[in-house]
């Protein structure tokens, strides 16, 4: 095979490519995370509907305030992570850096955020139904959170190092895709949980 069909196959359709780097790979991973988290949600659905009791003793609701607000960090970071990339993709190496940083801190935020959220519920993992699900869901996309905050830094110590990203920014990218996937699997988890109460 000639160097020129080799490139004509990889621009094919359905062959993902960026920089040379395929992120087909990535992209079956997050899949399979999505069935996952599918998975969860299905479930909460169908045994919030059949479930005899539904909140634990003395809980008729959860508050809604301080997770919109979270929702709305959190989400509002895949803005700025796409804005860093676009830093990075022109070689401006500091402004991909500092965005980066502050898509890193808002993550942190909303960890935080959960954080103080857990520590003023009247309710445990133990109580119910409602309580063992909340926590099971909130705390699997926290740890989804966290994994992708520790990504983001290991890509940004990456662009302290010299021509770390001269030919191809595949781990930016591929982090940048994983943010999102969390960003869009929250949004739902918020819908979920807290607006159908």
């Amino acid at each position: 095979m000639t160097s020129t069909e080799s490139e004509a196959l990889l621009h094919t359709p359905g062959h993902v490519k960026h920089d040379g780097h395929n992120l087909t790979g990535f992209i079956i991973f997050l899949c399979s995370e999505s069935i996952i988290f599918f998975a969860f949600f299905v479930g909460y659905g169908v045994l919030k509907v059949t479930a005899p009791t539904w909140y634990p003793d003395g809980v008729t609701g959860i508050a809604v305030r301080e997770p919109l607000i979270n929702t709305v960090i959190l989400v509002s970071s895949s803005f700025v992570i796409y804005f860093a990339e676009r830093y990075l993709h022109k070689k401006n190496y500091w402004g991909f850096r500092i965005i980066w940083l502050i898509t890193m801190l808002m993550g942190a935020y909303f960890v935080y955020g959960q954080y103080v959220e857990w520590s003023e519920l009247t309710f445990s993992l133990s109580s119910g139904v409602f309580g063992g699900l909340f926590y099971l869901l909130t705390g699997f996309h926290g740890i989804h959170v966290i994994t992708g905050i520790l990504l983001m830094g290991l890509m940004l110590v990456r662009s302290f190092l010299p021509g770390n990203y001269d030919t191809g920014e595949m781990g930016v990218e591929s982090v940048s895709l994983f943010w999102h996937f969390v960003d869009v699997i929250w949004i739902i988890l918020f819908v979920l949980i807290y607006v159908w109460q």
